[in-house]
């Protein structure tokens, strides 16, 4: 069995993934902002443990980090948390997966979620340099690009990212189309299954396991590199060198 750590974990497609994986016998540690979202959560005590801090304060993501790692080498992380706010969307749905990333050791697998307005983002460096401004859209279309340049970067580690679909979470409200039941299912399968079930084996871009063409922009190796070097010169943080074990 695993260990794999899900961030965002205390409600919606977060907490069905989490709450999945461990049904599965794997050993899951949850994330949530603060323990006021763990509350009545029956979930947490099929999870190995739990983890707090607000992804939207690096310093609060470098805790985070610093907890998650106390409880060993992951098997692989679910980039699950994010928000729609746009003045922290830059910072939950980008910055905090590049921190988390640099600041523990590198799992075998690496799941971002990201969407299909990924496609309308731009594909601007100034927020994550400045820290302000980026919209919801732009977050996902650069959170796409990490996701991408990871795998380009250490080609042992599974790293892909997930369109979820327009789900009736909290954040989707309840107008959203697609089915919930599907939202979470393509993470927890890229987390556990079989390498030679998956194809492309990394660098790939889901929808409901079947893998989709992102932003062309997301697939540029120059404009991966140029995003990388962004959260390096922001973060005063470098990712590791050295990939995964083959």
């Amino acid at each position: 069995m695993s260990l794999i750590l899900v961030t965002g974990a205390s409600s919606g497609l977060g907490l069905a993934t989490a709450s999945e994986l461990a049904d599965r016998g794997h050993d899951v540690v949850l994330h949530a902002r603060n323990a006021a979202r763990l509350e009545k959560l029956d979930a947490c005590v099929r999870m190995r443990g739990v983890v707090l801090g607000d992804l939207a304060h690096p310093d609060e993501t470098a805790s985070v980090a610093e907890q998650a790692n106390e409880f060993g080498h992951f098997d692989a992380v679910v980039h699950n948390a994010g928000t729609m706010n746009g003045s922290d969307a830059i910072e939950v749905n980008v910055l905090a997966p590049y921190l988390l990333t640099a600041s523990m050791p590198q799992p075998r697998r690496a799941i971002f979620l990201s969407s299909s307005m990924h496609h309308s983002g731009h594909p601007d460096l100034d927020p994550v340099l400045t820290g302000r401004g980026g919209s919801y859209s732009d977050s996902k279309l650069l959170v796409t690009t990490l996701a991408l340049a990871l795998s380009a970067r250490h080609p042992h580690l599974l790293s892909h990212a997930v369109d979820p679909g327009w789900v009736p979470t909290r954040m989707g409200g309840p107008s959203a189309t697609d089915d919930l039941a599907q939202g979470h299912r393509t993470q927890t399968w890229l987390a556990t299954a079989a390498e030679d079930e998956i194809d492309p084996r990394t660098g790939g871009y889901w929808h409901h396991r079947s893998p989709r063409q992102p932003h062309p922009t997301a697939l540029d190796p120059v404009f991966q590199e140029q995003l990388l070097d962004a959260l390096r010169t922001r973060t005063g943080l470098a990712l590791p060198h050295t990939g995964g074990a083959a």
